[in-house]
């Protein structure tokens, strides 16, 4: 039978545990970690599972700094928002120095790891949480364009493994970084959409036109339909050796011409219930995608 301190214990480290996932925003970490693998897949001749351990530890290390830096920056403005006032630091669970240690020591925990991969790897870690950090996160209080600055880090982990994989930047991971930056806008701006009102709140501009129209809208078109058509270049044999064959093109294109819809259909509805569709439809395209890539690539 479990002593009382045991039963406290456990459902402390529970209550820090929840916490840390939180501070770092686990669920998205992981995905990020998963682009990163499925890049390294890609780009990799000979699959080593201590770079793959290397990679997923180091990703997620940056990732979840990234996002310990941003709640201790915005911190007065996640009180504000109900999505994110029971955050670690607005509720008080975590002091801000806590936070700010966890935040530093992920940071070079990460460079580290990935700077045993190759350094081209550790630098466009580090490049990543400066942008996201230093540039993205102030300015989302100051300008819509905040979310073409936060589409840059947000695009670097597909592109990530492949150079962590080959130590060498050409034309393959330049194309993983195009699909996985132009995805970024009709992604973020549905959910922008979605929490417009929680988001003006704490005085975040996320939206293109400001407003929750069919200006915002055609934008979230046009970067789908560049995001389809980086997608199938590889069908063409213009990206070295990341390739893709007609029927997985086949596919992709598909999958594509399925989120163009959900965007038409939010172009028509304008209204939240389509915009949550639209958002989940590209979280199932982006990784669905990067599965056929890589499945395409194995068989």
């Amino acid at each position: 039978m479990k002593t009382a301190v045991e039963t406290a214990g456990g459902q402390t480290f529970s209550l820090i545990f929840a916490d840390f996932k939180e501070l770092t925003k686990a669920r998205l970490a992981v995905s990020v970690v998963f682009s990163s693998v499925a890049g390294y897949l890609l780009g990799a001749t000979q699959i080593d599972v201590l770079s793959l351990l290397l990679l997923s530890f180091g990703g997620y290390c940056m990732v979840g700094a990234s996002n310990a830096f941003n709640q201790i920056i915005e911190k007065d403005l996640d009180a504000k928002m109900m999505r994110t006032r029971n955050r670690p630091i607005p509720a008080g669970r975590v002091s801000v120095n806590t936070a700010m240690l966890l935040a530093v020591a992920m940071t070079l925990m990460g460079v580290i790891t990935l700077y045993i991969l190759n350094p081209k790897t550790a630098m466009f870690g580090a490049i990543s949480i400066f942008l996201y950090t230093g540039v993205y996160t102030p300015l989302k209080t100051v300008t819509p364009l905040a979310v073409f600055v936060g589409a840059l880090p947000g695009a670097i982990p597909f592109m990530l493994g492949w150079v962590a994989a080959t130590n060498d930047f050409g034309i393959e991971p330049g194309t993983l970084f195009m699909i996985q930056f132009f995805w970024q806008f009709p992604h973020f701006w549905a959910l922008g959409w979605m929490l417009d009102e929680d988001y003006r709140r704490g005085g975040f501009k996320m939206l293109p036109t400001g407003a929750k129209d069919r200006g915002t809208v055609l934008q979230i078109i046009m970067y789908t339909i560049w995001m389809i058509i980086i997608s199938i270049i590889p069908v063409f044999g213009f990206t070295g050796r990341l390739s893709l064959s007609i029927t997985a093109g086949i596919v992709v294109f598909i999958m594509g011409m399925v989120m163009l819809a959900f965007a038409f259909r939010l172009y028509e509805k304008r209204n939240n219930k389509t915009a949550r569709k639209l958002m989940l439809a590209s979280v199932s395209y982006i990784t669905l995608m990067q599965l056929v890539y890589v499945i395409d690539k194995l068989v």
